[in-house]
């Protein structure tokens, strides 16, 4: 029977969804000023959301259920993902990460038949997602929203080409992890359960998945070309005079690598990364000449919006699983697309895998839905957060507009589509 706290998280879950959604209307409050403009700026911070409700639902819970049963609820969820976003990001937005990947880009970029500033536009776009199902997608995420930040969106104007690429990265980054059984979290969710290894993933998801990648990035490139190729987007005054300082040194590259390696490793060991970072920020500030600010801040504050939804969505079962259980596989695609948009895409595809007797063809759906509406909304997938808290200082009143977003990502969202549902050769 369904208990009163399942309701309650339920319906707190609801109105987190539709707080994210408001979070322009909080930005803009905070920006008039005011006595209540630092409550206004807290609300607008949309990596606070599922935190702030996260508490109240264990408020709520500890004066209704006891403190003992809380803390016994908050023992038994599984915040290994939240911690790992945070090290991750911190160690891959490391100044001598980011030219170590500049460098690959460029690289890359050369060996394309069209003008530079098209082609290295193009690579951020497809191969740094695609490495996503290597190094991790919160990590491709990172990286990619550094590298775009930096490069694209230094400059105050062209909002409108901001909304269509970070919901052509979002898209590719969830659809992009999937070339691998470890690496995009709602097919790590289901790997062991299902019985995928990596050939499996590369043969069913992976070819379609790179095609959507490219297909998105290419259409996006030539679309934006005319503003890539007429300086009109570009980096801003603080990034330029950045650029100007010598380059990192390649030993404090090859350094920077391993710690990076070392966390992807241990993904799922939270001691293990935990003490990588901790390593790793002793490192950084000891040669601090190489370094830019540590993303400590914006790392904590992802953690904090992702472990309000781990606390959250765990309450969900009571309607999430039933419903999935009795749809067609058709039905169950299409719906997996739409529910990933107000859940978190790992979460779906876990209630999932526990329905039983489902057959090869429902199993597919499930996940290739899971990622395909990965781009839709910051809560869909757990690197988007990651991506929010990046790039929202370069948008209008320092706030990403999820409604625009969910436009801008709605095509790349019906090319990923198109090619999950090619049947296999």
């Amino acid at each position: 029977m369904t208990s009163f706290l399942e309701y309650l998280a339920t319906a707190l879950f609801a109105i987190a969804i539709i707080h994210t959604f408001s979070v322009p209307v909080f930005a803009r409050l905070a920006n008039r000023g005011g006595t209540h403009a630092g409550l206004w700026h807290l609300l607008s911070e949309v990596e606070a959301v599922f935190g702030v409700w996260a508490c109240v639902m264990l408020a709520v819970m500890a004066l209704l259920s006891g403190v003992g049963d809380t803390v016994t609820y908050i023992d038994t969820r599984n915040f290994t993902e939240p911690a790992f976003v945070f090290a991750i990001m911190v160690v891959a937005a490391s100044r001598p990460i980011l030219e170590l990947v500049g460098k690959l880009v460029r690289v890359l970029a050369r060996l394309l038949p069209m003008r530079r500033e098209l082609a290295m536009y193009f690579v951020i776009m497809s191969v740094v997602p695609l490495a996503g199902s290597f190094i991790t997608e919160p990590a491709a995420m990172t990286l990619a929203a550094l590298l775009l930040r930096d490069a694209y969106f230094g400059r105050s104007e062209q909002a409108g080409f901001k909304y269509m690429t970070i919901g052509v990265l979002f898209v590719n980054i969830s659809i992009g992890g999937v070339l691998t059984a470890y690496a995009a979290p709602p097919v790590l969710m289901v790997a062991q359960t299902f019985g995928w290894d990596t050939a499996y993933m590369a043969t069913h998801f992976g070819w379609r998945a790179a095609a959507a990648v490219f297909i998105n990035a290419g259409v996006l490139t030539m679309v934006s070309a005319k503003h890539l190729l007429d300086g009109t987007i570009g980096a801003g005054p603080a990034q330029e005079a950045a650029d100007r300082r010598p380059p990192v040194p390649w030993i404090v590259i090859a350094i920077h690598t391993v710690f990076l390696v070392g966390v992807v490793l241990s993904a799922h060991h939270p001691i293990i990364f935990l003490g990588f970072l901790m390593l790793f920020i002793g490192y950084a500030h000891a040669y601090q000449r190489h370094q830019n600010p540590l993303l400590i801040r914006e790392g904590l504050m992802v953690g904090f919006f992702l472990a309000g939804l781990v606390v959250l969505g765990g309450l969900q079962k009571w309607w999430l699983q039933d419903l999935l259980g009795g749809l067609s596989p058709m039905v169950l695609y299409w719906g997996a697309t739409a529910l990933t948009a107000v859940t978190d895409n790992a979460a779906l595809t876990y209630l999932g895998s526990l329905v039983e007797g489902t057959s090869e063809v429902w199993r597919y759906m499930l996940v290739a839905g899971a990622v395909t509406g990965g781009g839709l909304t910051v809560i869909a997938n757990a690197p988007n957060p990651a991506g929010f808290a990046i790039l929202k200082g370069c948008f209008p009143d320092g706030a990403i507009s999820p409604l625009k977003l969910l436009f801008a990502a709605s095509l790349p969202t019906l090319v990923a589509a198109g090619m999950f549902m090619l049947p296999s050769f």
